[in-house]
């Protein structure tokens, strides 16, 4: 397999998740600002949409969007217990937590990073941000990880995202549960080969 990424995008949520599933897979580094490829071609031949992560599977078949590639992943080691069950009440819990991670925090984060954003439009952003994330803090009180006890692969993806908060200048530091979710999932082996990997960290 082949991972397209770019270094600390949320194509790093999709690097952690393979690695926790033992799966061997090979790196390719497409930024995303120039879309070079180490060989010099370029990303868009690969990915028209431009945006990582893509997983390219040993047939060819191309799987994007994060969410549904962690699952995909997911499902291919069950013993890893990386998602509940399909067809199960836990499976469409933690299938929530995706979505509201992908179009509640990714999709806000993004006009942050964009220059041409008004500052207006970057402070009523950031406000439903907080709040956002406010809820998401709310909900991690008594728990380990998203579904509780369990680890899953909705965990890498909000790690992943909130990664972005000091990046863009959103003060999380207040959210004492969210500080100690955060702290757990980058004690995780497999995180710190993510980061270390992708240079995040030495």
């Amino acid at each position: 397999m082949k991972l397209y990424y770019s270094p600390g995008a949320c194509s790093l949520s999709t690097r952690i998740t393979l690695i926790e599933a033992g799966m061997e897979f090979e790196a390719i580094k497409a930024p995303t600002k120039t879309h070079l490829l180490p060989d010099g071609s370029d990303y868009y031949s690969i990915n028209p949409l431009g945006y990582v992560p893509l997983l390219e599977l040993d047939d060819g078949t191309r799987l994007t969007e994060g969410p549904a590639i962690a699952q995909y992943i997911a499902d291919q080691v069950p013993e890893k217990k990386l998602a509940p069950a399909n067809a199960t009440v836990a499976r469409a819990q933690m299938q929530s937590w995706l979505n509201f991670i992908g179009t509640e925090l990714h999709k806000n984060f993004a006009p942050l990073f964009n220059p041409a954003t008004p500052a207006e439009y970057k402070t009523l952003t950031i406000e439903k941000l907080l709040s956002r994330l406010t809820w998401v803090d709310a909900q991690l009180a008594g728990k380990t990880y998203l579904m509780g006890e369990d680890f899953s692969v909705a965990d890498p993806y909000l790690f992943n995202v909130t990664n972005w908060a000091p990046l863009v200048k959103v003060d999380i530091s207040a959210l004492a549960h969210l500080a100690a979710y955060r702290a757990r999932i980058a004690a995780r082996p497999a995180v710190q080969a993510a980061m270390k990997a992708e240079g995040l960290i030495k």
